[in-house]
């Protein structure tokens, strides 16, 4: 598939406004676009919290004590990818490109996906074109989730306003044994449009680092009887699937509440970059506020798309920026709460389920 451009952006006033008020922004502050110690103090206290409930688990004697800590555990460890390993991946964490490759791939190591393949499918392709179809492989057809206009039509999908907290609980499981191991062997999409090799040695040793620190460590220190392997491979999936369940309810409905979808019919977008991100996500508020920094700022996912080489701690003041400049250009910009987010998002599975006519 060739590549797609969008309408240049070099005069679109919003673009040079935009530009300008955030360079504004930074040097006003005497900031950068990076993280700072309060990022990185906030990652140690997950990254703590997350350790403290991996040690208990790995003290416990009982299922019952074990997979509270162990679930737990995975929870931590998703919070703190949410946090670190993707402004990491955007290059938004440390001024050094190694450094945040390197703290990319300890993050993604409890969630079992490798950094590499995720960031090129999330920064390179999801990034660049979300909603169109065909580029953005987050919304490949699929038998479970009919997600664009586009896509063909089956009867179980009208109920997929009702099961897909359990497509979105299976996603984490499904990229760590099944779709990064596809992604590797060249058999999904993704070598359309990224030619460059995945790295082999690099993918193995991840996974097989994931093997020991979820699988192989919890069986070696659990007392002889305490779990069995079904209980542990039990605890495993439950811990995978509830962090995976989390995440995906937080971002998913970004790109679901009262967007467009494109399928573009030649080389060309008949818009701007800046332009497409506005009718494609949103951006929404917690209750209380302060639950947004546990986060990562995702939440804030329209500020985000626009501004992805920042760090997640400029995205409220960034936000705030953009609804101001969207006002003055004529600019569709929308904050809406999480029960309107909840409410378009279900809106938008119903009618994705409706047969069309």
């Amino acid at each position: 598939m060739g590549k797609l451009r969008f309408q240049s952006s070099a005069k679109l006033p919003f673009r040079i406004d935009l530009q300008r008020t955030a360079q504004a922004y930074l040097a006003e502050r005497g900031e950068h676009r990076f993280a700072d110690w309060r990022v990185g103090l906030k990652g140690a206290a997950l990254a703590a919290l997350s350790l403290a409930c991996y040690v208990l688990a790995l003290r416990a004697t009982t299922m019952w004590s074990f997979a509270p800590a162990y679930i737990a555990a995975i929870v931590m460890a998703m919070l703190l990818a949410m946090n670190t390993l993707h402004d990491a991946a955007h290059g938004a964490l440390f001024r050094n490109a190694r450094l945040n490759r390197w703290l990319a791939r300890a993050a993604s190591l409890p969630m079992g996906i490798d950094a590499d393949i995720w960031t090129r499918r999330h920064v390179h392709l999801h990034h660049t074109y979300p909603n169109v179809d065909g580029y953005d492989l987050d919304i490949e057809p699929n038998p479970f989730l009919r997600q664009t206009p586009f896509q063909d039509w089956s009867p179980q999908f009208r109920y997929q306003h009702r099961y897909w907290p359990l497509v979105a609980a299976l996603s984490l499981p499904y990229l760590c044994w099944y779709g990064d191991w596809l992604d590797l062997l060249g058999k999904s999409k993704l070598r359309q449009y990224d030619s460059q090799p995945i790295p082999a040695g690099g993918f193995l040793l991840g996974k097989l680092g994931h093997l020991i620190l979820l699988l192989a460590l919890p069986w070696y220190c659990l007392p002889a009887g305490a779990i069995g392997w079904g209980g542990l491979l039990l605890c495993y999936l439950a811990g995978l699937m509830t962090a995976s369940c989390f995440l995906v309810a937080m971002i998913l409905g970004t790109h679901w509440a009262e967007v467009e979808f494109f399928r573009p019919e030649g080389a060309e977008m008949p818009h701007t970059w800046h332009e497409h991100q506005f009718l494609t996500c949103c951006d929404w508020q917690p209750r209380p506020r302060a639950l947004g920094h546990l986060l990562g700022g995702l939440h804030l996912h329209l500020t985000h798309h626009l501004f992805p080489a920042y760090s997640h701690r400029h995205y409220p003041a960034l936000a705030r920026i953009v609804e101001q400049l969207a006002q003055r250009h004529g600019l569709p910009y929308r904050c809406i709460g999480y029960q309107g987010l909840w409410r378009a998002q279900q809106n938008f599975l119903r009618g994705m389920g409706r047969r069309p006519e």
